[in-house]
Formats: C-alpha cells, sequence, structure tokens
C-alpha cells in the first residue's frame, strides 16, 4: 500500500508543495478522483509555519499538512456510500456521490476536507491518483526541491516510517502520512564577560530535562549557544568557563526561549 512520508528536518517551507498542488487540481477536472479545485479558499495540501524565539534569536518551523489517508477514516465511516479507499490506501471523496453532503467537512478531525460552494460537493487531496495511475508520484511529492516529501509502497519506506513521531496523529485514525524529524522547542542565549566587554567562545554549557538526561554544547564564536528539538518541560541550565563564576538557572519551557544575554563574573 502507498504511503507519505514527510522530513520535516528537510523542509525549508518553500510552499512548493503547495503551489505544486494548486497547479495540478485548480481548473483541472479529475474525474472519477476530483472536480477542479476552486482558486482561494482550499488548501489541499497546506504549509503551517510556526515562528519560534525572539529577536535576535528566531527559528521558523515549517510542515505541509495534506489529507492523511487514514486506514480507519472518519470521513469513511460518516460516509460510506461516497467516500472510499483505494487498494493502494488512498482515500476519495466521490465527487458524484458526495454531492450537497456538506456535513462531511466536519467528520475530518484533521481539518482536511473543504467546501466548494459553487459546486456543492466536499473535496480535499487525492494523493494524485489520477497520476499515481500512471505510476508517476502526486505533484507535490514531485516538486519538493529539498526531498523532503517522500511518496512509495509502505515496505519501501518501513525504515523511514519507524522513525514517525506521530506527534500529529489523532487515535483511532491510523494516518498514513508519516512525519519524521519534528522541529520541537529550543532554548539559546549569548554567554559574555562584562569586564573585558567581550563575549566568551567555548563556555561550557548543559541543560538537564526533569528525568536526568543531559545535553551538552558550547558557545560558538559569537558566543551563543542553542539547545533544539526539546520537548516542553522543566529544565536546568548551567554555565560554566574556566577563569570564571558558573551560573545555574531553572527554566520553564513552554515555547522555543531566548533565554538572553549570560554575563559571567570573573573568579
Amino acid at each position: 500500500m502507498k504511503t507519505f512520508v514527510v522530513d520535516l528536518g528537510k523542509c525549508n517551507g518553500c510552499y512548493g508543495c503547495q503551489i505544486a498542488c494548486k497547479d495540478e487540481t485548480v481548473e483541472n477536472d479529475w474525474m472519477p478522483y476530483s472536480k477542479p479545485q476552486p482558486n482561494t479558499g482550499h488548501f489541499w495540501l497546506k504549509m503551517h509555519e510556526k515562528i519560534h524565539g525572539q529577536v535576535p534569536k528566531v527559528l521558523a518551523e515549517y510542515r505541509p499538512a495534506l489529507c492523511n489517508h487514514c486506514d480507519n477514516a472518519p470521513c469513511i465511516e460518516a460516509a460510506p456510500e461516497a467516500v472510499y479507499k483505494r487498494a493502494d490506501g488512498l482515500v476519495i471523496v466521490d465527487p458524484e456521490k458526495a454531492k450537497d453532503n456538506k456535513a462531511l467537512v466536519d467528520a475530518c478531525p484533521y481539518g482536511a476536507i473543504y467546501w466548494n460552494e459553487e459546486l456543492s460537493i466536499p473535496q480535499k487531496c487525492t494523493g494524485c491518483a489520477h497520476l499515481v495511475d500512471e505510476g508517476k508520484l502526486p505533484h507535490c511529492v514531485d516538486a519538493c526541491a529539498t526531498g523532503a516529501l517522500m511518496f512509495g509502497e509502505e515496505e519501501d519506506l518501513a525504515d523511514l516510517i519507524a522513525q514517525s513521531t506521530h506527534r500529529w496523529d489523532i487515535e483511532g485514525t491510523a494516518p498514513r502520512v508519516h512525519y519524521l524529524n519534528p522541529f520541537g522547542l529550543f532554548v539559546s542565549g549569548e554567554v559574555w564577560d562584562p569586564a573585558a566587554d567581550l563575549i566568551i567562545e567555548g563556555a561550557a554549557v548543559r541543560l538537564t530535562d526533569e528525568a536526568g538526561e543531559v545535553l551538552e554544547t558550547v558557545t560558538d564564536g559569537f558566543g551563543d549557544f542553542w539547545f533544539k528539538h526539546l520537548d516542553a518541560g522543566t529544565y536546568t541550565l548551567e554555565i560554566a568557563s574556566t577563569g570564571f563564576k558558573g551560573v545555574r538557572r531553572t527554566i520553564e519551557l513552554t515555547d522555543s526561549l531566548n533565554i538572553g544575554d549570560f554575563p559571567l563574573d570573573r573568579e
């Protein structure tokens, strides 16, 4: 069966996949799988963007989201006469049988089904079933410049699927879109010597979580340190450098945090 794998560590937020989806489906009739997607209002593949941190330490997180083609699809349960799963795993909303069924939009817990007012039909990503039938890749996958989007047979992608975080899975739906390397949260800061008014390069920085797991790094040529891919929680931050008094601070991490400057006093 077919499946999607999305490596978020490779996604640079170019929006190429979202544009490719529009290019393939707007004003194009791909019956029996889909009628044309409207020019506006629909995002059969939608790029989610979140800005992390505080100036000047800011990073952007991107996540392309499409229909999850769930094995236990709530949309099929809501309208089994109009929605079906193909033998290859792609879930299709039949444009003719689903006509006038606006309630189907609310059946998807992922918000992946949209209402086409002009045609009076619910619509969503088909996995470019019309291209897959020809042995081609979905257009979003084919257009991905970084290789973040992948599509293929489940057994061929098994090693990657085993790394899936399931972070965005809704229990019981068994989605067939698997996300790897989620962004998570970060902690960053800067270490400097107020007496010399200079940054301190090579200071040792330790971050310990509630379970006692320790992460370690050193400050770079700008005096900066970064800890990335963190979960929310309570952390203990410790900074030490030869010839300076160390510092220790408890951090309650609920969102990515630029913790600011750390002046170290000389011993």
